[in-house]
């Protein structure tokens, strides 16, 4: 419990900064991969948002299965789909999000953030990375 008191990013700890995709993300997130998945098949991460931090609009692209499934770990934030009102996330949420959905999660502007990050496997997967939540759609949550 000590080390909880020293970084964010709940039992699993707070991990590196997310340099590779600080494009994509408003604000600073940092990354702790939990799996090798050239070895499991599976990728989950442990993603780590500080106050404000935020990701671009994206959408998980499959012709079969895919998507995403997050479980929330640390701290208060953000999911929302596109054409839909945001959701409020604590520990112990879980959101099951289906490819080909378009949608954004962070912090709230008060409270780190972290969440696991599970890959759903599927077929022809790929990422598209859209457009950042601006502050003014942000501010209104």
């Amino acid at each position: 419990m000590e080390k909880q008191n020293k970084e964010h990013g709940g039992f699993f700890g707070q991990g590196e900064p997310n340099t590779a995709f600080a494009g994509y993300f408003i604000g600073n997130s940092y990354l702790k991969p939990l799996t090798n998945p050239k070895e499991t098949g599976l990728s989950i991460a442990n993603v780590t948002f500080e106050p404000g931090c935020r990701n671009n609009w994206h959408i998980h692209h499959a012709t079969n299965g895919g998507g995403q499934i997050l479980i929330c770990v640390d701290g208060e934030g953000w999911y929302q789909e596109e054409g839909k009102p945001a959701q409020s996330l604590k520990p112990g949420d879980v959101v099951t999000i289906p490819a080909n959905v378009k949608h954004w999660h962070g912090a709230k502007k008060d409270s780190w953030f972290s969440h696991l990050a599970i890959e759903v496997p599927g077929e022809n997967t790929s990422n598209e990375w859209c457009e950042p939540v601006s502050d003014d759609e942000y501010s209104k949550l």
